[in-house]
């Protein structure tokens, strides 16, 4: 996914833009509120989220994301030290998709940025919903919630396949563990964490594709489709 992240300070934009890279993120960093609004003109490369830090040299935060918003339906988390209530709403009256206070955990500000870029894309499908996923000679079946390769049906515990749809959304993206942790077992990462290796296992045992699955080590998992 590409992400543009606006930030003033480039220490700070350089480690957070490390981080997003390692899980998966092209990051364009914009020092100000100008260089932002240049970077979302319709003939740009396209962004998933646009991570807008208020405290910008040039411009208004506030009015930076009122702008954005007006140019472009691209999801837009605010990032903040103001943690007032008031605040928050007038962020979200502006068009902002969500609100991140400093200092904030890197691993909520990553789910965050997930989520919203899920919702985006629910909210901006205007064809057919899809209800296959194919990756090579694997289909996902969505509705029937079956799965087969080469044809052949692969039978998966509901959690396998849980798991399997969860990666199958972004061939090529990193999923943190806590990430899916929460998204499929609907829980804290604490005590769950070989659950999720011997699913991962069981998958690739079962699907015969032992490369489908690529642990990232030290951050989770990525599906890797075949040919890529």
């Amino acid at each position: 996914m590409r992400l543009l992240l606006v930030e003033d300070d480039n220490h700070v934009a350089t480690a957070l833009s490390a981080v997003l890279a390692r899980h998966g993120f092209d990051v364009t960093h914009a020092r100000n509120g100008e260089e932002a609004l240049q970077a979302l003109v319709p003939e740009g490369p396209g962004f998933g989220v646009v991570l807008l830090d208020l405290g910008l040299p040039d411009q208004d935060g506030y009015e930076v994301c009122g702008k954005i918003r007006k140019r472009t339906a691209t999801p837009v988390i605010m990032v903040t030290a103001r943690s007032d209530v008031r605040s928050r709403i007038h962020g979200l009256n502006l068009g902002a998709d969500d609100y991140v206070v400093k200092p904030y955990d890197t691993g909520e500000l990553l789910a965050r940025i997930h989520a919203v870029s899920r919702r985006s894309v629910q909210e901006d499908a205007t064809g057919p919903v899809e209800t296959a996923v194919h990756l090579g000679p694997v289909r996902i079946e969505l509705p029937t919630r079956q799965v087969s390769v080469d044809g052949s049906v692969v039978q998966l515990t509901r959690k396998e396949f849980d798991l399997l749809a969860l990666l199958a959304q972004r061939p090529g993206v990193v999923f943190r563990r806590e990430q899916i942790i929460s998204e499929v077992w609907r829980t804290s990462w604490e005590g769950t964490g070989r659950t999720l290796e011997v699913h991962v296992a069981s998958l690739r045992a079962k699907l015969r594709m032992p490369a489908l699955i690529e642990t990232v080590r030290g951050v989770g998992y990525r599906l890797v489709a075949p040919g890529a």
